[in-house]
């Protein structure tokens, strides 16, 4: 666990300014749509911050994938709060992080559970729409969190960070450690996943800077979330780009990969790596000399809050309308602009601070 004197800075872990993610709306929708979507799935109801908030719910989880180190994290600390505010967690979800298909099987076998509310990290910004607006006519109340959806397909997004903080302090890292100069390289996770796309589009749009100008972006790889795909896309970019000077991977299971790959090759501390990871997985790769730093929230504190933000939709205490704050544990947090809550700002992990994480 986090050590107490650090615990309150990482509650407060993942993106500065709070900007809703630049997401492609619900398949076969015309803007008019998306836009009356977005008002009705924030505006439903009427919110009473002083109800009582309300025990004996049920709150399902379905991350992108199960068993993966980062969402277990997550919600393990989902698990934690929905006990501990007197109702009953589950958690489903797919073995693979790019089965939407089984996603959307399992958003619907939630609602066919009657579930009170879901939090759900999707894997596509539209292909869950119709289930989940299914599940919210049956009044369900749907949080997302980590990968949004389009607004009108939810009540909620907790944001882990602010998608344009996250987006360019990645490429910032990363041109400090080349000096400002070489082609550098993207490891995502799915072509299709909504936070990972948000997050590269700000990145380009960070290399516009003139102070940029020696820095090329060469390649964007996919490794789907799978450790050996990660490790063969890693070792596939080095081989199609022998000058590559960097790679950002925005995804926890890419940056392990990368980072065993360049740790047992001739690339080890040559090609720079950063992007987002956690301390526990990536603490033998900073101290080994193959990693200089790299960021990330705590994810136990990102499924608590998605936690608390389920709870208090299924509470009526908020609808997820855009100027409604909540308590979640000791902190007061303000509903953003198409119902998105910021998490906090991240941390950036090094040799000097790496030891004082355990998550």
């Amino acid at each position: 666990m986090l050590k107490p004197n650090l615990r309150r800075t990482c509650a407060a872990l993942a993106a500065g300014t709070s900007l809703a993610l630049a997401l492609t709306a619900c398949g076969g929708t015309t803007k008019k749509d998306v836009k009356d979507d977005n008002a009705s799935a924030a505006s439903a109801g009427k919110a009473d911050p002083n109800a009582a908030t309300k025990k004996g719910l049920t709150v399902g989880f379905l991350p992108k994938q199960v068993n993966n180190p980062y969402f277990t994290t997550a919600d393990k600390g989902g698990e934690k709060a929905v006990t501990e505010l007197g109702s009953t967690y589950k958690e489903v979800g797919p073995s693979s992080a790019t089965d939407t298909a089984g996603q959307v099987s399992y958003v619907n076998t939630l609602t066919q559970q009657r579930v009170s509310a879901m939090a759900v990290s999707a894997q596509d910004p539209g292909a869950l729409c119709t289930a989940l607006k299914q599940a919210m006519s049956n009044g369900i109340k749907v949080v997302t969190y980590d990968s949004d959806t389009s607004p009108g397909c939810r009540n909620a997004f907790v944001s882990q960070a602010g998608a344009e903080d996250l987006g360019r302090t990645e490429v910032q890292l990363l041109a400090e450690q080349i000096g400002y100069k070489g082609e550098i390289a993207i490891l995502s996770a799915a072509q299709t996943a909504t936070n990972q796309n948000t997050w590269i589009g700000y990145m380009k749009d960070e290399l516009k800077d003139p102070r940029y100008k020696d820095v090329r972006l060469v390649k964007i790889a996919y490794g789907n979330d799978d450790a050996q795909q990660s490790f063969q896309q890693t070792q596939g970019l080095l081989q199609e780009h022998p000058n590559l000077k960097g790679i950002i991977s925005p995804t926890t299971v890419g940056i392990k990969a990368a980072a065993q790959y360049l740790s047992g090759s001739k690339y080890k501390g040559k090609v720079k790596l950063t992007g987002l990871g956690t301390p526990n997985d990536m603490r033998k790769y900073v101290k080994n000399g193959t990693v200089d730093a790299f960021e990330l929230w705590d994810p136990a504190k990102l499924g608590d809050l998605a936690a608390r933000t389920a709870v208090a939709l299924a509470s009526g205490q908020i609808t997820g309308k855009e100027g409604e704050t909540f308590k979640a544990g000791t902190t007061t947090y303000t509903i953003g602009k198409d119902g998105v809550i910021n998490l906090g700002k991240p941390t950036v992990f090094d040799t000097k601070n790496i030891d004082q994480f355990d998550f």
